[in-house]
């Protein structure tokens, strides 16, 4: 009878618990749902929640409670889910994944069992459980050796064993155990929270806490008419996955991003720790101190510090009337009644619907939310990246008064579908473009062209140059209209870095373009240049620049009078370095040349030397060659002091360029 106990106290936990229903659902765009439940519990009852095991972090993270009579909670707990692992380690046995039963039997060495073969009843203790080979040396056979009571050892075979039952009622308790457990892993059934209170009087008890839900979904329908303004009309689509119905509900969707994330609190987490002897069961062994370099005595406090007060966890409800809004009749605009109290809640925007809710498990639901007119107007967009033809679009003002979730738009123009378009979350006063067809009725071309670079700056400081060049560049938007209509196109015009706007200023700016406004004519053309400029720095040694680049300088506008003074000294200089270069280069030539011609006339009075009667002209040839020495000297007397002047000049150079600075 024992192993029936725990199955009874379920039972009757079970009768004793109250289930409370849903009253409030609130819906994040965060992955989340708050779920508010609220009910009465006669005398004795406790409060019964049930969730799915994935729920279980979020609702123990959220979990509050509030008893509307003034009494108090005394207690909260739940199923628990320890591990798999943790839970099977407490056990003498180990069943693993298709394990004989025999060597299961063998982990029960000492364990009395009674076993049945037919009308024979065997009773004794477990000496080993085996498998050895049969007669044909392929089948196997499981054999179990027991130790009966009259003393004898005996070996049994499991396959023609009837049922096997251990006499410890114990230890067959143990193995039933052990086999829910592993059932229970693999369980999807649901977690149960109860609720305990001291109070032996009726109560009213609420519990609120937050759970995963899928996100709500919005859609909307943009609806133009000649005859009146836009209409905006939004659907909220909301799916029921909680496994239970939600029967008259107050239900509220949050448009926004609170921070949501999973902590993991439901699972049990288990600490390594340390393994600690005793000191007396260690040998001891000598320990080396280090010496001291202060002495500071230390006030320790052992009192343990109370923790502090846990503070009552507060869910903050929005109080807010359900004006009704009847519906808007139009060509295309739905006949529904939209009954929808909203609220701005900061960084979150509400929409409470007024009237009870009912949504079945496992169904979904579109509810209105939206049924106003709204600020709007039909216009092109283009970019680049588009083609061709630029998009229709429409321009948005939110003044509904509203914050308007993102989602997708379906547009409606004189009652025909228009085109589809996405729209990210519009707060209010806000404006937005949204683009959702293309027009075949303009065609946009675009010419690239760029001007000349302009010296705008010239700085001088410690021998270096820095000019400052402005350079223009025009991309000029050619714009056809075929249509016998006016249009109004805006061109998106993609920002550049070090890159600014000329004598132009955009509609609009955004973080990567800037949006032109351009009114086009009834089969008309229009050209839209778009004018940049781009200043940067070159930086240049003075000394490695040629006079010529420098004259450049000098003749520049930009250039003040004492900088244009200090650089032409500087360009003349660089002159006198020049042209004594090129007078050097000239006498090296000239010396190379007569150098050559020397070694020509020696060569020559080497050969007559050789010849008899051949004097004079030995004579003029040796005339000849002390001429050319003569020539030779002065001509590298010459080149040394050139090599002096450029050397003076050069320093004279470097002095000046030091000096430099406007």
């Amino acid at each position: 009878m024992r192993r029936y106990l725990p199955l009874t106290a379920v039972f009757m936990a079970a009768a004793m618990a109250a289930d409370i229903p849903i009253r409030e659902v609130i819906l994040y765009k965060s992955g989340v749902g708050y779920f508010e439940r609220a009910g009465t519990l006669r005398p004795g009852e406790s409060a019964h929640l049930d969730f799915k095991a994935s729920e279980m972090n979020d609702v123990l993270k959220s979990l509050t409670l509030e008893d509307r009579n003034g009494g108090k909670v005394t207690g909260l707990r739940y199923d628990s889910s320890e591990p798999l692992d943790q839970k099977l380690a407490a056990f003498p046995f180990k069943i693993g994944d298709q394990a004989p039963l025999s060597l299961f039997l063998d982990q029960m060495k000492g364990a009395k069992i009674e076993i049945k073969y037919g009308a024979e009843t065997a009773n004794g203790t477990i000496v080993s459980g085996r498998i050895v080979a049969g007669d044909d040396k392929r089948a196997e056979r499981e054999q179990l050796v027991l130790m009966l009571d009259s003393g004898e050892l005996r070996t049994f075979d499991l396959a023609a064993a009837n049922s096997i039952r251990f006499a410890d009622s114990a230890l067959q308790l143990q193995l039933k155990d052990y086999l829910l457990a592993v059932k229970q892993s693999r369980s999807k059934d649901k977690r149960s929270v109860y609720i305990d209170s001291s109070d032996a009087k009726e109560r009213n008890i609420a519990a609120s806490y937050m759970v995963p839900m899928p996100v709500w979904k919005s859609s909307y329908r943009l609806i133009f008419n000649d005859k009146s303004e836009p209409m905006l009309e939004g659907w909220a689509i909301i799916d029921n996955t909680s496994g239970e119905d939600w029967t008259n509900v107050r239900l509220a969707v949050v448009s926004g991003r609170p921070v949501s994330f999973i902590s993991s609190l439901y699972e049990p987490k288990y600490v390594a720790r340390q393994t600690v002897d005793l000191p007396e069961d260690r040998a001891a062994a000598p320990v080396v101190y280090e010496g001291g370099m202060a002495r500071e005595e230390a006030k320790v406090n052992f009192a343990a510090a109370a923790p502090p007060p846990m503070p009552r966890a507060q869910i903050g409800r929005l109080q807010a009337g359900s004006g009704g809004v009847s519906a808007f009749r139009a060509d295309s605009t739905s006949s529904v009644a939209v009954n929808v109290a909203s609220a701005d809640l900061g960084e979150l925007f509400e929409y409470r619907f007024g009237a009870a809710i009912t949504v079945k498990k496992d169904e979904s639901v579109m509810l209105p939310f939206l049924q106003q007119k709204i600020g709007s107007r039909k216009l092109l967009i283009y970019s680049e990246n588009y083609g061709e033809h630029p998009m229709s679009a429409a321009e948005l003002t939110n003044s509904t008064g509203k914050t308007l979730d993102g989602g997708p738009i379906t547009v409606f123009d004189a009652a025909s579908y228009g085109g589809e378009a996405l729209m990210t979350t519009l707060k209010m006063g806000d404006k937005r473009l949204i683009s959702y067809a293309v027009d075949l009725g303009t065609r946009v071309t675009t010419k690239f062209d760029s001007s000349r670079g302009v010296v705008r700056e010239i700085h001088v400081n410690r021998g270096m140059l820095t000019a400052r060049t402005a350079m223009d560049e025009i991309k000029t938007f050619t714009i056809r209209n075929v249509d016998q209509r006016a249009k109004t196109l805006i061109i998106e015009h993609a920002q550049r870095p070090e890159y600014k706007l000329l004598n132009m200023k955009p509609a609009e700016t955004t973080v990567n373009a800037y949006r032109f406004e351009v009114k086009l004519g009834p089969d008309s053309t229009e050209k839209f240049p778009v004018t940049e400029e781009r200043v940067y720095d070159t930086t240049n040694a003075v000394s490695s620049l040629q006079p010529d680049v420098l004259l450049s300088y000098v003749q520049n506008k930009a250039l003040t009078d004492a900088g244009r003074r200090q650089l032409q000294q500087v360009i003349d200089l660089k002159r006198q370095i020049v042209d004594a270069d090129s007078q050097i280069h000239q006498l090296e030539t000239d010396i190379n040349n007569l150098f050559r011609d020397q070694e020509r006339v020696r060569q020559n009075l080497q050969s007559l030397n050789q010849v008899s009667g051949q004097q004079d002209q030995v004579q003029r040839y040796a005339r000849a060659l002390a001429t050319q020495e003569t020539q030779l000297a002065a001509m590298r007397d010459k080149e040394s002091e050139l090599q002096k002047q450029k050397t003076a000049l050069q320093a004279n150079l470097n002095a000046l360029i030091e000096k430099l600075e406007f």
